[in-house]
Protein backbone atom coordinates (compact mmCIF):
# COMPACT_ATOMS: atom_id res chain seq x y z
CA UNK A 1 0.00 0.00 0.00
CA UNK A 2 1.15 3.52 -0.90
CA UNK A 3 1.71 6.42 1.71
CA UNK A 4 -1.17 8.29 1.92
CA UNK A 5 -1.42 11.63 1.51
CA UNK A 6 -1.22 13.58 4.91
CA UNK A 7 -4.88 14.30 6.41
CA UNK A 8 -6.36 18.09 6.11
CA UNK A 9 -5.20 20.29 9.25
CA UNK A 10 -7.45 21.54 11.75
CA UNK A 11 -9.76 18.33 11.90
CA UNK A 12 -11.36 17.26 14.59
CA UNK A 13 -9.37 14.37 16.69
CA UNK A 14 -12.81 12.00 16.46
CA UNK A 15 -12.14 12.50 12.56
CA UNK A 16 -8.73 11.79 12.65
CA UNK A 17 -8.68 8.87 14.69
CA UNK A 18 -11.52 7.08 12.47
CA UNK A 19 -9.84 8.45 9.15
CA UNK A 20 -6.57 6.86 10.53
CA UNK A 21 -8.05 3.85 11.60
CA UNK A 22 -10.41 3.21 8.68
CA UNK A 23 -7.03 3.69 6.90
CA UNK A 24 -5.18 0.27 8.90
CA UNK A 25 -8.59 -1.48 8.10
CA UNK A 26 -8.21 -0.96 4.62
CA UNK A 27 -4.40 -1.76 4.06
CA UNK A 28 -5.06 -4.95 6.38
CA UNK A 29 -7.33 -5.92 3.47
CA UNK A 30 -4.07 -5.67 1.02
CA UNK A 31 -6.62 -4.49 -1.73
CA UNK A 32 -6.07 -1.33 -4.06
CA UNK A 33 -9.01 1.39 -4.33
CA UNK A 34 -10.09 -0.34 -7.46
CA UNK A 35 -10.27 -3.77 -6.09
CA UNK A 36 -12.08 -2.43 -2.65
CA UNK A 37 -14.51 -0.60 -5.00
CA UNK A 38 -15.42 -3.51 -6.66
CA UNK A 39 -15.96 -5.62 -3.19
CA UNK A 40 -18.24 -3.29 -1.98
CA UNK A 41 -20.86 -0.85 -3.90
CA UNK A 42 -18.79 2.38 -3.57
CA UNK A 43 -16.60 3.50 -6.12
CA UNK A 44 -12.44 4.33 -6.42
CA UNK A 45 -13.21 7.89 -6.04
CA UNK A 46 -15.53 7.71 -3.23
CA UNK A 47 -13.04 5.54 -1.38
CA UNK A 48 -10.88 8.13 -1.64
CA UNK A 49 -12.88 10.76 -0.43
CA UNK A 50 -13.62 9.18 2.68
CA UNK A 51 -9.90 7.41 3.14
CA UNK A 52 -8.67 11.18 2.48
CA UNK A 53 -11.10 13.08 5.04
CA UNK A 54 -12.93 14.75 1.92
CA UNK A 55 -16.28 13.19 2.72
CA UNK A 56 -17.70 11.08 5.25
CA UNK A 57 -18.57 7.72 4.20
CA UNK A 58 -22.06 6.24 4.67
CA UNK A 59 -22.53 3.96 7.37
CA UNK A 60 -23.05 1.27 4.90
CA UNK A 61 -19.45 2.11 3.11
CA UNK A 62 -17.79 1.32 6.66
CA UNK A 63 -19.79 -1.74 7.48
CA UNK A 64 -18.85 -3.08 3.69
CA UNK A 65 -14.94 -2.54 4.34
CA UNK A 66 -15.16 -4.50 7.85
CA UNK A 67 -16.94 -7.21 5.79
CA UNK A 68 -14.49 -7.14 3.20
CA UNK A 69 -11.35 -7.19 6.12
CA UNK A 70 -12.64 -9.81 7.85
CA UNK A 71 -13.60 -8.22 11.14
CA UNK A 72 -15.19 -9.74 14.07
CA UNK A 73 -18.88 -8.49 15.54
CA UNK A 74 -16.63 -6.58 18.44
CA UNK A 75 -14.40 -4.52 15.76
CA UNK A 76 -17.05 -3.75 13.33
CA UNK A 77 -19.25 -2.54 16.03
CA UNK A 78 -16.24 -0.09 16.85
CA UNK A 79 -16.17 1.19 13.55
CA UNK A 80 -19.67 1.51 13.99
CA UNK A 81 -19.22 3.99 17.04
CA UNK A 82 -16.15 5.37 16.05
CA UNK A 83 -18.42 6.65 12.58
CA UNK A 84 -21.05 7.67 14.86
CA UNK A 85 -18.36 10.40 16.66
CA UNK A 86 -16.79 11.18 13.65
CA UNK A 87 -19.99 12.40 11.76
CA UNK A 88 -21.10 14.28 14.34
CA UNK A 89 -18.14 16.98 14.37
CA UNK A 90 -17.33 16.52 10.63
CA UNK A 91 -16.71 19.46 8.68
CA UNK A 92 -18.68 20.34 6.58
CA UNK A 93 -16.26 21.23 3.93
CA UNK A 94 -12.64 19.98 4.04
CA UNK A 95 -10.19 22.48 1.89
CA UNK A 96 -8.14 19.93 -0.54
CA UNK A 97 -4.67 19.54 0.62
CA UNK A 98 -2.50 22.10 -1.96
CA UNK A 99 -6.04 24.15 -2.82
CA UNK A 100 -6.30 27.40 -0.56
CA UNK A 101 -9.57 28.33 0.77
CA UNK A 102 -12.03 30.59 -0.91
CA UNK A 103 -12.55 32.77 2.42
CA UNK A 104 -8.72 33.08 2.64
CA UNK A 105 -7.59 34.18 -0.84
CA UNK A 106 -7.26 37.65 -1.21
CA UNK A 107 -9.15 39.34 -3.85
CA UNK A 108 -7.78 40.16 -7.37
CA UNK A 109 -6.29 43.44 -8.17
CA UNK A 110 -9.22 45.71 -8.76
CA UNK A 111 -11.91 43.56 -7.55
CA UNK A 112 -13.87 45.15 -4.98
CA UNK A 113 -13.69 43.32 -1.22
CA UNK A 114 -17.51 43.26 -1.72
CA UNK A 115 -17.95 41.46 -4.76
CA UNK A 116 -19.87 38.53 -4.05
CA UNK A 117 -22.86 39.03 -1.48
CA UNK A 118 -22.09 37.12 2.02
CA UNK A 119 -24.03 34.18 3.07
CA UNK A 120 -26.06 34.11 5.46
CA UNK A 121 -25.63 32.12 8.56
CA UNK A 122 -27.94 29.14 9.18
CA UNK A 123 -29.16 28.42 12.30
CA UNK A 124 -27.59 25.44 14.19
CA UNK A 125 -28.22 22.07 13.51
CA UNK A 126 -26.59 18.62 14.50
CA UNK A 127 -23.83 18.27 11.70
CA UNK A 128 -24.64 14.67 11.71
CA UNK A 129 -28.19 15.77 10.57
CA UNK A 130 -27.33 16.36 6.69
CA UNK A 131 -24.88 12.59 6.53
CA UNK A 132 -27.89 9.64 5.53
CA UNK A 133 -27.50 6.05 6.78
CA UNK A 134 -29.03 4.80 3.47
CA UNK A 135 -27.85 0.95 3.12
CA UNK A 136 -26.30 0.64 -0.46
CA UNK A 137 -25.54 -2.91 -0.79
CA UNK A 138 -23.89 -4.17 -3.89
CA UNK A 139 -26.43 -6.60 -5.66
CA UNK A 140 -24.69 -9.83 -4.66
CA UNK A 141 -25.80 -9.08 -0.86
CA UNK A 142 -29.52 -8.31 -1.58
CA UNK A 143 -32.13 -11.10 -0.88
CA UNK A 144 -32.21 -13.96 -3.49
CA UNK A 145 -35.46 -13.18 -5.22
CA UNK A 146 -38.95 -15.40 -4.06
CA UNK A 147 -40.02 -17.39 -6.67
CA UNK A 148 -42.93 -16.00 -7.90
CA UNK A 149 -45.93 -17.77 -6.93
CA UNK A 150 -47.19 -18.09 -10.01
CA UNK A 151 -44.78 -20.11 -11.68
CA UNK A 152 -45.04 -22.67 -8.73
CA UNK A 153 -48.79 -23.02 -9.62
CA UNK A 154 -48.33 -23.39 -13.55
CA UNK A 155 -46.21 -26.04 -12.54
CA UNK A 156 -48.36 -27.86 -10.56
CA UNK A 157 -51.18 -27.19 -12.72
CA UNK A 158 -48.55 -29.35 -15.57
CA UNK A 159 -47.79 -31.80 -13.39
CA UNK A 160 -51.29 -32.98 -12.77
CA UNK A 161 -52.60 -32.86 -16.37
CA UNK A 162 -49.28 -34.62 -17.49
CA UNK A 163 -50.65 -37.14 -14.60
CA UNK A 164 -54.06 -37.31 -15.81
CA UNK A 165 -52.96 -38.09 -19.11
CA UNK A 166 -50.64 -40.70 -17.97
CA UNK A 167 -53.33 -42.20 -16.04
CA UNK A 168 -55.96 -41.68 -19.33
CA UNK A 169 -53.52 -43.36 -21.60
CA UNK A 170 -52.74 -46.43 -19.44
CA UNK A 171 -56.87 -46.82 -18.69
CA UNK A 172 -57.52 -46.68 -23.16
CA UNK A 173 -54.53 -49.40 -23.18
CA UNK A 174 -55.91 -51.65 -20.93
CA UNK A 175 -59.25 -51.49 -22.52
CA UNK A 176 -58.05 -52.28 -25.77
CA UNK A 177 -55.40 -54.79 -25.06
CA UNK A 178 -56.43 -56.48 -22.28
Amino acid sequence: MGAWQPLPEGLPPEVRHFVEQLRLLKDRTGLSLVALGARTAYSKSSWQRYLNATQPPPRQAVVALCRVAGTGAEEAERFGVRWELAVKVWPKQTPLPGKPDDAASPALPGEPDDAAPPIPATPAQDPGDDYEDEPTLPWWDGPPPAPAASSSRRLLTTALILAAVLALTAVIGALAFG
